[in-house]
Order: structure tokens, then C-alpha cells, then sequence
């Protein structure tokens, strides 16, 4: 079927958005997935959707015993780790510098970077001693660039590429490949409550997106999803330390697009109510 075909992948965030499209298409090319989110409800549905492939893990990524159950699951019921997928994410603390609130910066980096570096860490864990396995973690155009998210988001987003070439640097002697995506605008319901102020205004935010668009398309999160599979299949078997950017160009022919003044809004991703 593909290069994943056969693979054990855990993802986190993976209810909705670009996780649930993510995992939704690993099972479609013959993975076995562990749904790894804190919205209970529409990640049991998810698992249940895609069948007995499917296993849903209760987990909120800044603790570290429920990002170790989750690994420890696809183990003990799918009998390996193949692939992890560090998706879980919020936007977080916005507004400027002088006015960000510490406690809200501190929450931000703990679901951004503290989520991802206990992901890497829990699948380095059990890949190692079988010297193979694939880490993805996602990060942003706002990790390549600035002015294209929150300072709190835009800092994650960059600790996450250094972070990925840093495990890469140590792991691919054991086999294990260590790499990154950055999405552009993604049609999704974090993206939706910043641009449109509403999570479930998908239509809007799409038309929004392609406005500065250089392809003139808004990205969808399978977008972002295929882009997963191909460094997660043997077909990258090749690739480890890279960051790909799925961004319709955006980073190299468009200018920032300033976040500075966004005000505060309450929203929802990763299965995480937060207040920024």
C-alpha cells in the first residue's frame, strides 16, 4: 500500500484538525493509530470510526505519564512504535511584548515545547532498543519566520525545529529519523477562531487564506497530513534534521502578516480550552 503500511503511529492532538486527518489517513494506507487527545468524546469517536486500527488514549501533552501511556499503548496493543506524531498545539499568549502575560506564556510553551520534547522522548524510549522508528513534530512558517504568530507561538515554533535537528543529531546513528513540518495557513479550528473569530467559521477562513495565498488555495489540514505520511514512510527513508515547509509559498513571496495587536479570545485545539 505505501511505505507505512504495517507501521504502529501514535498521534497526538489527533481529535480534530490536522491530527485527526492525519491519523485518519496513516490507517487508510495500512497504519495502526493511537488517538492520543484530551477531547474525550470526538477522539473515542475517531478510534471507533477507523476501527480495530484504532486505539483512543485520554492524554494531555504537558504530563508526562499520559504522553508515556499513550507510547506505552501502541506497544502493549499494536506490539510497536513506528512513528510519533508531536501534533498537539494551541495558539496560546498574543498580544505584544510588554503586555504578555507570563502565565500565559509559561501554558503556551508547556503544550508547544514541553508537549513535544516529552513526545520525542517517550518514542526515543522505545524505538532505541529496536534501532529503528520515525519522530514528527510540527511546527510552523511562524518556526521559519517572524510575524507570522504570537511571540509565545512563534518561540515554540522555532525551539521545535531546533529541538528536532538536535534529536536527529543523536538518534540517526540508532536509525531512528528525526524531522518537522511547518504548516502554512491550514484551514483548521485554531486557525478559524483567530482569523475569523470563530473555530467553526471553516468557509470564511478559507477565503480568508486565500487571499494572500501565492497559489491562490487555502491549505486543508490533509494537506499537512500527506506531507507526515511521506516522512513517516520508508520512502524518506533518506531524510532526517529537515523541517519541510507546506505553506503555498507563503514564507518566500509573501510579507508577514503581524499578529501583534490580535486581542484575546478563548479557543479550542488539541482538545485544550484556553483563554490567551
Amino acid at each position: 500500500m505505501s511505505g507505512v503500511d504495517g507501521k504502529v503511529a501514535v498521534v497526538t492532538g489527533a481529535a480534530s484538525g490536522i491530527g485527526a486527518a492525519t491519523a485518519r489517513l496513516f490507517a487508510e494506507r495500512g497504519s495502526r493509530v493511537v488517538v492520543a487527545d484530551l477531547q474525550e468524546e470526538p477522539g473515542k469517536r475517531l478510534a471507533e470510526e477507523i476501527g480495530e486500527g484504532a486505539r483512543f488514549v485520554r492524554t494531555d501533552v504537558t504530563e508526562e505519564s499520559d504522553v508515556a501511556r499513550a507510547v506505552d499503548t501502541a506497544v502493549e496493543v499494536f506490539g510497536a512504535l513506528d512513528v510519533m506524531v508531536n501534533n498537539a498545539g494551541i495558539v496560546g499568549a498574543v498580544g505584544s511584548i510588554a503586555e504578555t502575560d507570563v502565565a500565559a506564556w509559561d501554558a503556551t510553551l508547556d503544550v508547544l515545547l514541553r508537549g513535544t520534547f516529552l513526545g520525542m522522548k517517550h518514542a526515543a524510549r522505545v524505538m532505541l532498543p529496536r534501532k529503528r522508528g520515525v519522530i514528527l513534530s510540527l511546527s510552523s512558517t511562524a518556526g521559519v519566520t517572524g510575524g507570522l504568530g504570537p511571540h509565545a507561538y512563534t518561540a515554540a515554533k522555532h525551539a521545535v525545529i531546533g529541538l528536532t535537528r538536535s534529536v536527529a543529531s543523536e538518534l540517526s546513528p540508532s536509525g531512528i529519523r528525526v524531522n518537522a513540518v511547518a504548516p502554512g495557513n491550514t484551514v483548521t479550528a485554531m486557525t478559524s477562531a483567530v482569523i475569523a473569530g470563530d473555530p467553526d467559521a471553516a468557509d470564511a477562513t478559507e477565503t480568508e487564506i486565500r487571499k494572500t495565498s501565492p497559489l491562490g488555495i487555502a491549505g486543508q489540514p490533509d494537506d499537512i497530513a500527506h506531507a507526515l505520511l511521506y516522512l513517516a514512510s520508508d520512502e524518506a527513508r533518506y531524510v532526517t534534521g529537515h523541517t519541510l515547509v507546506v505553506d503555498a509559498g507563503q514564507t518566500t513571496a509573501e510579507k508577514p502578516a503581524h499578529f501583534h495587536g490580535v486581542r484575546p479570545t478563548v479557543h479550542r485545539e488539541a482538545g485544550r480550552k484556553t483563554r490567551s
